[in-house]
């Protein structure tokens, strides 16, 4: 019997770790990304030009 354990599956445990971690944490911030910044602005960006749409057609 050897005095230090052998070291078996680390490597692919590790692997697994980084590769399900990575996924995740840029699943998450995708999901805030899309759903906050980007969606405030483009809500902003709409109601810009539906009033921009709204004064055109009004001098129409």
């Amino acid at each position: 019997m050897s005095a230090i354990a052998p070291i078996t599956g680390k490597l692919r445990r590790t692997i697994m770790f980084d590769l399900v971690a990575g996924i995740g944490i840029g699943v998450a911030f995708g999901y805030y990304f899309w759903y906050g910044p980007h969606n405030g602005t483009l809500r902003k960006y709409d109601s810009y030009y539906a009033k921009l749409n709204a004064s055109q057609n009004k001098d129409e």
